[in-house]
């Protein structure tokens, strides 16, 4: 604990004097240092000792892959069905087969499914969210998703996206960073949605533009609010899209961080960063106490919406970078495909489940989500009930 608060100090220094020389300028970070200058969670980066841990399967619970043996193929002796929609391989948008034996916590069991497809189209972002079943309710839809740094963010393609936003009729909705940068002021990131292209395919609105309305945070070990946009109430069910990738201070950004920082105005990033300590700075609060607010306040989001929430995660451009990041670093690997899913932990699992399971060059975004020990939020999301980390993947490619 000492030493992981000795490197949360130091980096808040390091990362508060970049901030005071112009953070958020589009400078080029390397792993685990001057990304989160540029991160607009800002939270202080806590490095692990160990990264993450094995974890045993809950009471009661058989995994998929319990008393099998594995072969060279990567397949398992004995009964190959798996019981899994879609068969028992996938294939990634860059042409890798994955067997969903190797994915960690894919169980057939379970009950959340969570959508895979290799393609990365409109009409495939469309296809997923019919995959989903009924859909939203309400006439009033939010899009929730990052409108990206400038000037070069991996931030989702507005072209790739279209599609489905019409479909849903949807308001595009994002809040204030609380780093600085482009998007820090209600205007400027108005008008960084527009560069980005945001406004010309639906309505745009800055949901703390006008403050913050408070949620209550139940069964929560660091929360006991959450401080959302304060439009937040407006809208009767919420789209999350989200670019799967690496994360300065989470490790990965997915839909939690979507649903938790993302959804935060800028007086809610610091209590999420702080463990519930501040509500004007994001700085001194301990990694695994973050980690575990985000899936507190994920949860407090789902639980406004009465579950009224759906998730669809695409998977390319794999920096270990967030789209926070106005130039993130290359990604080492190929882009691998779109899941969607109603069960954001499920989501977000099964996405790192697949980095880990590719036999391509993972080695970067493996390294910095075992830094920051970012499959934490995961085990605290599926403790507190925010989903389960056991899902069964349905290949909609076949």
């Amino acid at each position: 604990m000492m030493k992981r608060k000795m490197v949360s100090t130091l980096l808040g220094i390091a990362l508060l004097s970049a901030a005071v020389s112009g953070c958020g300028s589009g400078a080029s970070e390397t792993a685990g240092q001057t990304a989160a200058a540029q991160a607009d969670t800002l939270s202080d980066d806590s490095l692990t000792e160990s990264g993450e841990t094995e974890e045993a399967a809950p009471e009661g619970r058989e995994t998929a892959r319990e008393d099998s043996t594995e072969t060279g193929s990567g397949e398992t002796e004995g009964d190959q069905d798996t019981g899994t929609d879609g068969g028992d391989v996938i294939v990634t948008n860059g042409g890798e087969e994955i067997a969903l034996s190797s994915l960690e916590h894919e169980d057939p069991s379970s009950d959340s499914v969570v959508y895979f497809t290799s393609e990365i189209s409109p009409e495939a972002m469309v296809a997923m969210y019919d995959a989903l079943g009924d859909g939203l309710t309400g006439e009033n839809i939010a899009v929730k998703l990052s409108t990206g740094e400038p000037p070069a963010s991996n931030y989702l393609d507005p072209a790739l996206i279209a599609d489905l936003v019409h479909q849903v009729n949807g308001t595009i909705v994002e809040n204030n960073t609380a780093y600085g940068g482009q998007r820090a002021g209600t205007a400027m990131h108005y008008q960084v949605a527009e560069d980005h292209g945001f406004t010309d395919i639906a309505d745009f609105v800055v949901m703390d533009e006008n403050g913050s309305v408070s949620l209550p945070v139940e069964g929560g070990t660091q929360l006991t609010e959450n401080l959302v946009g304060a439009h937040f109430p407006e809208y009767d069910g919420y789209l999350v899209l989200s670019h799967f990738k690496g994360h300065a201070m989470a490790g990965f950004g997915g839909a939690i961080k979507n649903i938790s920082i993302g959804m935060a105005s800028q007086e809610g990033k610091c209590l999420i960063h702080t463990a519930g300590e501040s509500h004007t700075s994001p700085w001194g609060g301990e990694q695994d106490p973050f980690t575990e607010s985000m899936a507190e306040a994920g949860k407090s989001v789902v639980d406004a919406l009465d579950g009224n929430i759906l998730y669809i995660s695409v998977m390319n451009h794999l920096s270990v970078d967030c789209d926070c990041n106005g130039n993130p670093a290359e990604p080492d690997m190929h882009d691998m495909g779109i899941l969607a899913s109603a069960d954001p932990v499920a989501l977000d699992q099964a996405c790192v489940d697949l980095v880990y399971a590719s036999g391509d060059d993972t080695a970067a975004l493996i390294e910095r989500m075992e830094s920051r020990n970012g499959v934490h939020v995961l085990e605290h999301g599926d403790e507190i009930g925010l989903g389960s980390r056991y899902y069964r993947l349905v290949n909609t490619d076949e």
